[in-house]
């Protein structure tokens, strides 16, 4: 007599379970574009800052009913050397002459430069705030809140604390996506974004933007991760892979794509906050058209609510389900009987606490070059309209050829090869001369190419690793451990004021480091999707035999799950 079959026998059951719905119909499609529809806010949101916070050209504000003549109003700001450019000598930021001493010398008719040597008029910080240059912006919370001088240590810290929020987001959002479902959280958090957004457009202090701010941040990462998985278990093999590798991505980029068009016809941060609000409301109808993942109700128990929505993707389909689809579940393990796992069981076993801490690294150190790199595009000449454009733009093709590579590529041999590229291209640039400015830009938009792609290629290839009971909270604490990369990235540019090549050589070695590391994963390509701790790969991958690779026809696919039932079956009798 068979014993009865539990969750633990149905690694490969769901797939062969749903292969009747097809690769890609009617629903397929759905699912496919409403959830990469879903992330363009994400895209929109990501970089906001380097609008929100920019630093317009700004002086020292004189009153306007102060008496005094053009000369000296015109005067009355000391030089100083700008390094950024050259050394050359320009009005002071920060610092004013003193006004009495100005009134004085207006008062007697004498003239700056002629009668006054201005290197022996005394200095004064900017007692009545600061004049701004509004030709790029009308507003920026910089302008509003005088966030210059002796408070321009508020702005770096604005973008901290949005990384913050993203950190806890990637931590809170996996474990309760986890506990009460993928659909829930993924339009809680959109929501979650939309509202906060809105009540963020009437700040009326710093304070109060910088705690929405961070609302905002564990929304944005919340609702990436959340789609993400979410059609990683509900999409075929096939087209997972496209989704994982290449849509979330193209469509994040899109939105990315899309901010310096928003930002360069709305200038004041208030209105911009508003309108990029709009596209998560108009996600939020979603709802009704995107299904929860069939899996995470298997893994829940909950064996009629996945069965129907299988049931009612077949008829979108137009295909006739079988009578019974999981039949090796029926008898399965009672949701009041299941286990609820939690971040802690990542470092549980020795096989699943190797693996995580490795991505833990890997992933820390491609946000460390990722960010660093996008923030150092404010470096390059031109605007920062087009520098965000030019950003952006170089990460569509990342996001192809990172689909390519995880379509026909071992995940294992990609992420190396992406994360040594990154490695030698930063090494590269150190030798080109300081006046090749354009080749030195070139090379880096190369390394921001290469470190793009293994980007997209460690969030689909961390997906697969992971089984379905712990894959949300895995990709959210790997997205949280990224975090102190992606915060600790502005520090790594601002070592080039000690030296221009020391952040070159720190990312170099750290991204050569990872990709060796990431030799040591084990290898995903083809594998069918693990749905408990026991299926997942042995690590180090690199001292195991290469896993069997699932076939691509239909015939060799229906002949590897007779062959795998058979020999669940005799192993059970």
């Amino acid at each position: 007599m068979l014993p009865e079959p539990s969750v633990e026998n149905t690694a490969t059951d769901y797939d062969a379970a749903t292969s009747f719905l097809g690769k890609w119909g009617r629903f397929q499609r759905r699912v496919f574009f409403l959830l990469c529809l879903s992330v363009v806010p994400d895209g929109l949101t990501a970089f906001l800052i380097v609008f929100l916070a920019d630093t317009p050209a700004h002086r020292c504000l004189l009153p306007a009913h102060l008496n005094l003549s053009a000369a000296w109003r015109n005067s009355s700001i000391p030089l100083e050397e700008d390094a950024s450019r050259g050394g050359a000598s320009v009005p002071s930021r920060c610092s004013r002459y003193k006004l009495e001493h100005l009134l004085n010398y207006s008062d007697r008719d004498l003239l700056p430069g002629v009668d006054v040597n201005l290197s022996n008029v005394p200095t004064e910080g900017c007692l009545d705030g600061w004049q701004f240059d509004h030709s790029v912006y009308a507003s920026t919370i910089v302008t509003e809140w005088n966030l210059v001088c002796g408070e321009s240590w508020k702005n770096p810290l604005t973008t901290s604390i949005f990384f913050c929020g993203v950190l806890a987001g990637a931590l809170i959002s996996g474990q309760l996506s986890d506990r009460f479902g993928r659909k829930i959280m993924m339009f809680a958090t959109i929501a979650l974004q939309a509202v906060t957004r809105f009540i963020q457009v009437f700040s009326p202090n710093w304070i109060i933007f910088c705690a929405l701010y961070f609302i905002v941040g564990m929304g944005q990462i919340s609702n990436y991760l959340v789609a993400f998985v979410l059609g990683t278990e509900v999409l075929g093999f096939h087209i997972r892979t496209i989704f994982s590798t290449a849509g979330v991505t193209l469509f994040f980029g899109a939105g990315y794509m899309l901010l310096p068009l928003f930002a360069f016809y709305i200038t004041d941060w208030r209105m911009l906050l508003l309108a990029l609000m709009i596209p998560s409301w108009l996600c939020l109808p979603f709802w009704w058209f995107v299904p929860e993942s069939p899996r995470w109700l298997l893994s829940q128990g909950r064996i009629e609510e996945a069965e129907a929505i299988i049931r009612e993707a077949a008829e979108m389909n137009n295909i006739e389900p079988p009578a019974v689809i999981f039949t090796p579940l029926q008898n399965g393990v009672k949701a009041g009987e299941r286990r609820t796992y939690n971040i802690c069981d990542l470092l549980r076993s020795p096989n699943i606490r190797w693996t995580s801490i490795t991505l833990w690294v890997i992933w820390n150190t491609v946000n460390i070059a990722y960010f660093a790199l996008s923030l150092n595009t404010a470096n390059l000449h031109g605007n920062a309209y087009f520098n965000c454009f030019l950003s952006a733009t170089v990460e569509m093709p990342a996001y192809v050829l990172s689909w390519v590579m995880f379509r026909w590529c071992s995940r294992r041999m990609s992420v190396f090869a992406s994360l040594s590229s990154v490695g030698l291209l930063l090494f590269i640039i150190q030798l080109v001369p300081a006046h090749l400015v354009f080749l030195s830009i070139t090379i880096e938009m190369m390394g921001k190419f290469a470190v793009t792609t293994a980007f997209s290629i460690v969030y689909a290839y961390t997906a697969e690793l992971y089984p379905t009971v712990l894959r949300n909270t895995a990709v959210g604490a790997c997205s949280m451990a990224s975090r102190i990369g992606s915060i600790t990235a502005p520090f790594f540019i601002y070592l080039r004021t000690y030296s221009i090549s020391l952040p070159y050589i720190l990312m170099g070695s750290l991204t050569t480091m990872a990709g060796l590391l990431s030799l040591l994963l084990p290898e995903s390509f083809g594998i069918p999707l693990p749905e408990t701790i026991s299926h997942m790969q042995q690590f180090p991958g690199c001292c195991r035999e290469a896993p069997c690779i699932v076939s691509h026809t239909k015939e060799e696919e229906k002949a590897a799950e007779i062959r795998s039932l058979v020999r669940r079956s005799s192993s059970e009798i």
